[in-house]
């Protein structure tokens, strides 16, 4: 596994709305906000579990109904193919 090319990270953040790029370092990040507290652990919960099976955690700050996400691949130290796989799921969890 490698880091994204520059055309594929403009590509993977044009399938990606509310995504963006994290000044200063090779991430992605979006906050999520949901209805209440509830709905935003319930979330937490899908994404986790879809995290342990692909051996790929996200950074998360929740507090109340708002998920901070902020998503890159430690192992390559930067943005790749899991990080756009990632949070394509956590778009469609979060409905």
């Amino acid at each position: 596994m490698a880091t994204l090319t520059s055309d594929q990270r403009a590509a993977a953040l044009a399938d990606l709305p509310g995504w963006s790029l994290v000044d200063g370092r090779d991430a992605i990040t979006k906050t999520f906000t949901f209805k209440n507290f509830n709905a935003a652990f319930g979330w937490m919960s899908r994404v986790a579990m879809l995290a342990e099976k692909m051996n790929h955690h996200p950074e998360w700050l929740n507090v109340y109904s708002r998920v901070e996400v902020t998503l890159s691949t430690h192992d390559v130290g930067g943005l790749s193919a899991l990080d756009v796989r990632m949070a394509k799921a956590m778009e469609a969890f979060a409905g």
